[in-house]
């Protein structure tokens, strides 16, 4: 009776010319059947508003929940994000530099149960700690999502600088690519993660080209998600925009990716050519420094 009465005072003022009543009971033990339920405050809302009864395509829904010491009525259903529970799927490393991709990768592979790791190469002090204040909005951002997050800060601008002194122009952005991978796949080892993440999509620049795409990950073992890949830019920023993360990562910064970059970078390089560059690097001992200067944070919602 006091669900019947709060739910024809809440229909002052609304208008429709057909509806339903549609019962979940969380408790099975209520006097009424959920078939019962929906008939009885059917007839009430109908007598109220005239409108007719219309099960398959009402213009108006009431829903009812009943639970064991509560009940519960609404007439809008909201979207949720929808997906699957954080850490449903395991733990994934994920690699974030300031821009728009990354965090909308981060972002869509949590909705598909993925508890991430973050993972944010700078070039401090060669460059300014723009981008590190920068991801870190980012992540704060984003751990609404799985309300804690880990932050791995690596610095790499030393590494760069060894890369340049070795390798050839064109070549050193996808060695530069190929590094990363490998710390972060050291993070993902202390970390027990199942996976890395990135941001490409592909053809949007020079390392994600298919050709560089697939010589990069074979730096890898474990696999890599892309779940940008088929996607243009504008929908990238269409949903950066949704989740809030746009305006963060449209705020100028000096990102890794700014240093040393060649004008003219390879779009189609070739693994043995890639694996002989390589050969003039002392890889274990670039991979050591990367991991051992790396420092972490903490993020946790609400703060």
């Amino acid at each position: 009776e006091v669900l019947r009465t709060r739910i024809l005072k809440s229909l002052n003022g609304i208008h429709f010319a057909s509806f339903r009543v549609d019962t979940q009971r969380g408790d099975k033990t209520f006097s009424l059947t959920s078939p019962e339920i929906n008939r009885q405050l059917g007839a009430a809302v109908k007598e109220k508003s005239g409108a007719r009864v219309d099960l398959s395509h009402p213009e108006f829904t009431v829903t009812v929940e009943i639970l064991p010491q509560d009940a519960f009525f609404g007439f809008d259903k909201i979207p949720g994000a929808g997906g699957l529970p954080v850490g449903a799927s395991g733990r994934v490393v994920s690699l974030i530099s300031g821009g728009i991709d990354s965090p909308v990768a981060a972002y869509r592979m949590m909705q598909r149960g993925c508890r991430l790791i973050f993972v944010h190469f700078h070039s401090t002090p060669y460059l300014d700690k723009t981008s590190q204040e920068k991801v870190r909005q980012l992540v704060t951002a984003l751990t609404r999502h799985q309300f804690l997050s880990r932050l791995y800060l690596v610095p790499f601008g030393e590494i760069q600088r060894q890369i340049v002194a070795a390798v050839s122009r064109p070549l050193r952005v996808v060695l530069y690519r190929r590094m990363m991978l490998r710390i972060a796949e050291g993070v993902a080892r202390k970390e027990k993660a199942k996976a890395l993440l990135t941001g490409e999509s592909l053809g949007q620049v020079a390392s994600q080209t298919l050709d560089n795409m697939a010589v990069i990950q074979q730096a890898a073992t474990l696999p890599i998600l892309r779940p940008l890949v088929g996607m243009d830019k504008q929908e990238i920023i269409d949903q950066a925009r949704r989740i809030g993360t746009f305006e963060i990562s449209s705020i100028p910064d000096q990102d890794c990716c700014q240093l040393f970059v060649p004008k003219h970078p390879a779009t189609k390089a070739k693994p043995w050519e890639v694996e002989e560059a390589e050969s003039k690097l002392d890889v274990a001992e670039l991979m050591r420094m990367g991991i051992e200067n790396t420092i972490n944070e903490e993020f946790t919602f609400p703060d």
